[in-house]
């Protein structure tokens, strides 16, 4: 009796997903629980577990493929002696072996025409038309072997990686990967050619929330590259995760959204933050706890629309977009902040952003946020909208810190640091008299209590 495998549903949102590798080959036993193939969901890479015991039969969707959630993309048997019947249907290899062993009949069957026809060149041809069966053999072999990551050489590389390596001329087979099942990553292709590696463009920096004016200015001449994920004249399909991403940008246009900014200034919450941040605390962590602690007076920022009302989450997550290497970004989400320290908030958002960059993460760590932050205050720009995410309320864009002539209430002047925050927010749950208190007294807390933040 033969059991189908079928594309999961890794997510809420996945409606198609990529085979990254299959971890067996046809005719492999497998057991019931154990890792069969890793599937590149819209947001993570996961391991899928057979449900019974048998042997893997037939691999009908090859690794690098793309199939639609419920596709069957495998089959397994109980025993051997089905084995046969379903290749023999499903017209599969076996294995590498297998393949070139028709290979070698195929050519066989060639030389035997070549020496039927050509009698009278009996001792050069024949020699001459072996090394030419060698070489196309090797040929051929080095053609199989090379793309198939279910083969026993198992070269998985991201697409970035391959690409970085075919243009520095970088033998993939021979790098240890850093990614999951030895997934070799675009930065793995970097650090052999002693190139700097790039990372995901998150909500962190050494500096409270932004760069300074006076940090904007590079000290050298040269321009700063943008990022790029092709060349110019190039045409490169969207992946896996920029796929869902576009789907729900779009979705968000349905959404009648309002916005509404505020300055807050940060001089204490800089000088708290120099104070903490040797003890390994992050920004991003002290910004999610003073909005998540400013949510719990505000429940309605905090709540979404759904067709049957307002509905208002039992717990505070906070997630927080990261842009992601190879394109799409995904929002990592730290679950009830409010009753997490901040240095243990701040260990947990560390091993996030980590396991992000691998596609580590579960469904439950980027799919269960209620409420985002996005900041670019890194790159010191001094304000910006998000785009509301589906199934969420409202989206606080966070630009940097800069120092700014402020007006005190004395009627003196002062130079303060100063940051724009802008919320996004669904105007069918949330009012503008909402937004408004809630930046308001988000303000507040960092503004005059950011010490308050440490537990």
């Amino acid at each position: 009796m033969s059991h189908e495998i079928f594309m999961p549903a890794l997510s809420s949102t996945m409606t198609e997903g990529k085979i990254v590798e299959w971890l067996k080959n046809p005719g492999d036993k497998v057991e019931r629980g154990e890792s069969v193939l890793v599937v590149e969901s819209d947001k993570a890479d996961m391991d899928v577990e057979s449900f019974q015991d048998g042997y893997l039969a037939a691999v009908l969707m090859p690794a690098g493929s793309t199939a639609p959630v419920g596709e069957t993309i495998g089959l397994i048997v109980e025993n051997q002696e089905e084995m046969a019947e379903i290749q023999e249907q499903n017209k599969i290899v076996l294995n590498p072996d297998e393949r070139e062993s028709q290979d070698e009949k195929s050519q066989k069957n060639e030389i035997s025409k070549i020496k039927v026809s050509e009698n009278s060149e009996k001792t050069n041809k024949p020699v001459e038309t072996s090394k030419a069966k060698k070489e196309v053999q090797v040929h051929r072999k080095s053609e199989t072997i090379a793309p198939l990551t279910n083969q026993s050489s198992r070269v998985v590389a991201s697409p970035r990686a391959r690409k970085i390596a075919s243009q520095m001329g970088v033998d993939l087979s021979k790098l240890n990967g850093s990614g999951p099942n030895g997934r070799i990553q675009a930065e793995d292709v970097l650090l052999v050619k002693g190139q700097p590696t790039s990372i995901p463009w998150i909500g962190e920096g050494d500096k409270a929330v932004g760069l300074s004016n006076n940090q904007i200015i590079p000290e050298n001449n040269s321009s700063p590259t943008g990022n790029s994920f092709g060349s110019p004249g190039e045409t490169v399909q969207f992946n896996t995760l920029q796929k869902a991403v576009n789907k729900n940008m779009e979705s968000s246009l349905n959404i009648p959204c309002f916005r509404v900014g505020y300055s807050i200034e940060t001089d204490k919450l800089d000088s708290f933050y120099k104070t903490v941040k040797q003890n390994g605390v992050t920004m991003t962590a002290l910004l999610v706890k003073a909005v998540a602690k400013t949510l719990k007076n505000h429940p309605q920022v905090n709540s979404f629309f759904t067709p049957d009302g307002i509905s208002y989450p039992e717990k505070i997550n906070v997630a927080v977009a990261v842009a992601m290497e190879d394109g799409g970004l995904i929002t990592p989400v730290l679950r009830d902040p409010c009753k997490t320290d901040l240095f243990e908030l701040s260990r947990e958002w560390k091993d996030l952003v980590k396991r992000s960059r691998l596609k580590q993460l579960d469904p439950e760590e980027y799919s269960t946020g209620t409420f985002t932050l996005s900041n670019l205050g890194m790159f010191g720009v001094d304000r910006f909208d998000a785009i509301l995410p589906p199934g969420t309320g409202a989206i606080l864009a966070i630009a940097a810190s800069q120092p700014t002539v402020v007006a005190n209430k004395n009627g003196s002047i002062s130079v303060k640091k100063v940051m724009q925050v802008n919320l996004t927010a669904d105007h069918r749950v949330i009012y503008g008299a909402d937004g408004a208190s809630f930046l308001k007294e988000l303000a507040n807390l960092i503004e005059n209590a950011p010490e308050s933040l440490i537990s």
